[in-house]
């Protein structure tokens, strides 16, 4: 047939009719009896078809010595098209486009069928960004079986999808690529019709880094039984991290044994209490609230400040006292940062790069402290260490009824076994010496042999402490045990920085455990009200008198990874088993007699996790980024160097500190020397602190030197406000319908 134009035809002629656009007319394509893209070719052929000149919505146009193949006509007014020359899938035009399927399509032919795509499964959905063999050979991207012909077609699919899949743009209506071509490899090149509708690009999302296996999922009910045995292998995981602060503590204030055997019921109290609410109206995450680390170095350098370095009398309550006002009045501002909103502003200048440096930071704080206490006594801290590192690299993939015990109680199962072997060294005579006694405090010991071992006895045997003896079987702790709380400015300014502190570490904790269990990271929204339940939950430690604010223990993330333990129920139950151990005296005192040494050599264990916890956060940035390795790198040299500056001023006390606590000297004694003494002492403290130091630097590098989302791992914090998140995605973490209810003025609080 000869092509005609419409001057050609009559005046009644439907040709005559002009079409819109700048098209010549098409007759319609016409398949015959079998598949053949020749047909194709012809018919473009005998109607001088032109896809450019008519600006159809064809995805692609394989030219050959100036012929063309291409689909049937789209509605007028379509000026949009996808221009595989310049690039797969850049479009061209305004208009959205629209899912054009080739007239072969969809017809049946002998033996098979092609029918149209029909998958909206996002492209990002996809290993790696590109299809699968089960789906190329569903969509038709590769045939498996079949003609000849199909064979070389599928090749040739499977060549362009190739090419083409990974470097071109997606379409926005979901319909992934549907590729058509001839029998022979090379002639296809030529004479096939190719189609191609990609997604539009999305912001990166990385996969949860882990594979979750876990043994009880976050709302699963697997019966009472487990639950209890869940529930008690979680704390018993974190036993170092919950009990033992009051052992460096107390010592430190003046307190007694019995003494630091209340402060320890007092904060398995409060560990259960805050627990318990953080899983009801925090994140709702499965994490441990207790005591932090983040609180003990500046309540050390609190306890050494001159005005509290020589008191002979009551020294512990004053101490204690001091503490608590300090405590109060820093989660106050925590819990209304949190809970007005501003966390969620703050949040958009906290990335992993920030957390990273500072939670590692607080296990690196600590280092003048660890082995020098356990080197006191290197018969049983040695050995202790040694068995922990046995359990948990050597060891940690034995499993017993299906459980890595190894693993998930290496701290327990390392400190039952080496108390027990200094019980029986203590009860063989290792630690006897002629003339000396135990029970005499070393300042009244005259003789030189005696005080050449005081050290060794006291921090080696295990019938040094009396709490045991002395404790009552039952003590329920209450508030303001220890007195009215004093409210002094400096130390409070102190703890306002540090709530700070304990809010960044708490949010590197809530997004490494949501992808642990396979959730989406928390919004701005979730991460702002756990960060003001945790104010609240450091509120009650104060009031109760625990010597440290309450807040999310960083080292529940390895828990999580070792037990596979996800159910808030379980966490639940042995929070109130945390409660109950309590109320009974002889369960503190039982731990307040754990030997000093191997309680340092636990913590040091403890505090190298916290370190490698803290460093693990960079897997969500672009590690090898040359800007994030010098940021952190930078960060963690000066927060150990700055505060050494601050720590070289020695005390001016007639006191003699011990040596591991001149380092926390500094906050009457460092370099800064204003005409505010309070000043002084709000800046020497503050700079003598690794913590404070390695957020600030951090922070203020990581929002001014200029870098990427994806390279600061920001989408990862931010992942869950894309509009295209399903909501019921984050459904785990919706309050209580009945307290959610409370809180529908708060917007900011919410999902």
């Amino acid at each position: 047939m000869e092509k005609r134009s419409s001057s050609e035809a009559g005046p009644g002629s439907e040709n005559s009719r002009q079409r819109p656009g700048l098209w010549p007319p098409v007759e319609p394509f016409v398949a015959k009896a079998d598949h053949n893209p020749r047909e194709l070719k012809s018919w473009a052929k005998r109607t001088g078809f032109n896809p450019n000149f008519s600006g159809e919505t064809t995805v692609s146009s394989v030219i050959d010595e100036g012929e063309e193949a291409a689909l049937p006509p789209a509605p007028a007014g379509r000026d949009v098209g996808l221009d595989l020359e310049e690039g797969l899938g850049r479009r061209r035009g305004n208009v959205p486009p629209r899912v054009e399927m080739e007239p072969i399509l969809g017809r049946k032919r002998a033996g098979a069928e092609i029918n149209p795509v029909t998958d909206p499964e996002p492209l990002s959905r996809k290993k790696g960004g590109m299809w699968d063999a089960k789906d190329k050979e569903r969509i038709g991207l590769e045939r498996v079986a079949g003609t000849e012909e199909e064979k070389g077609v599928g090749n040739v699919m499977s060549e362009r999808a190739k090419k083409d899949g990974i470097n071109g743009d997606r379409q926005a209506n979901g319909v992934p690529a549907a590729v058509s071509g001839t029998g022979d490899e090379d002639q296809a090149n030529k004479e096939g019709a190719e189609t191609n509708l990609f997604l539009e690009p999305h912001e990166p999302q990385n996969p949860p880094p882990y594979k979750s296996g876990l043994q009880c999922g976050l709302t699963e009910n697997p019966g009472l039984g487990h639950l209890f045995f869940y529930g008690i292998q979680h704390y018993l995981s974190m036993a170092g991290s919950i009990v033992f602060i009051p052992l460096i503590m107390v010592p430190a204030m003046g307190g007694t044994d019995g003494e630091t055997a209340t402060v320890i019921s007092t904060m398995l109290l409060i560990s259960g209490i805050t627990t318990i609410m953080h899983l009801s109206f925090g994140t709702r995450l499965p994490l441990v609230q207790g005591s932090s680390f983040v609180y003990l170095a500046p309540a050390l350098v609190i306890i050494n400040s001159k005005e509290y370095r020589n008191l002979s009398e009551d020294r512990f309550t004053h101490i204690m006292r001091e503490l608590q006002g300090a405590i109060i009045v820093g989660s106050l501002f925590q819990a209304l940062v949190g809970y007005s909103g501003l966390m969620s502003l703050i949040l958009r200048l906290i990335n992993p790069v920030v957390v990273a440096p500072t939670v590692t930071a607080v296990g690196l704080s600590f280092f003048s402290y660890g082995f020098p206490q356990a080197g006191s006594c290197v018969g049983i801290s040695i050995p202790l260490i040694i068995l922990i590192l046995i359990f948990t690299l050597y060891l940690r993939k034995v499993s017993i009824f299906g459980i890595r015990i190894f693993l998930v109680y290496a701290v327990p199962l390392s400190v039952a076994i080496v108390w027990a072997y200094a019980f029986f060294l203590t009860a063989g005579g290792a630690y006897n010496y002629k003339g000396c006694s135990s029970n005499i405090p070393s300042s009244n010991i005259l003789s030189y042999t005696c005080r050449r071992h005081a050290l060794t006895i006291r921090r080696c045997r295990t019938d040094v402490s009396i709490a045991l003896k002395t404790a009552a079987w039952v003590r329920i702790p209450y508030p303001f045990q220890w007195g009215t709380p004093t409210f002094n400015f400096t130390t409070s300014v102190v703890m306002i920085v540090v709530s700070l502190v304990a809010s960044v570490d708490s949010i590197g904790s809530y997004h490494a455990a949501s992808l642990l269990i396979n959730l989406r990271p928390p919004t701005p929204g979730v991460v702002s009200r756990g960060v003001g339940l945790e104010g609240i939950s450091s509120i009650l430690a104060g009031i109760w008198g625990s010597g440290a604010g309450s807040t999310t223990l960083t080292e529940n993330i390895h828990t999580l990874d070792a037990t596979k333990m996800a159910s808030r129920r379980a966490l639940a139950l042995g929070a109130i088993l945390l409660v109950i151990f309590s109320f009974v005296g002889k369960v503190g005192a039982l731990l307040a007699s754990i030997p000093v040494a191997l309680a340092a050599a636990v913590l040091s264990f403890t505090w190298a996790l916290i370190v490698a916890l803290g460093l693990s956060t960079m897997q969500y940035t672009q590690t090898a980024s040359s800007r994030n390795m010098l940021i952190v790198g930078f960060t963690l040299f000066i927060s150990l160097s700055v505060p050494a500056y601050f720590q070289q001023y020695p005390p001016a006390s007639t006191l003699i500190l011990p040596s591991y606590l001149v380092p926390y000297a500094a906050a009457s004694d460092g370099p800064i020397n204003f005409a505010s003494k309070g000043l002084n002492y709000v800046l020497n403290s503050l700079l003598s602190l690794n913590i404070v130091v390695a957020l600030l630097v951090a922070f203020i590098l990581d929002n001014t030197v200029p870098g990427s989302r994806q390279e600061r791992g920001a989408y990862i914090w931010s992942s869950s406000q894309n509009p295209e998140v399903d909501p019921s995605s984050l459904r785990p973490y919706l309050l209580p319908e009945k307290v959610g209810r409370f809180f529908k003025w708060a917007k900011w609080i919410g999902l």
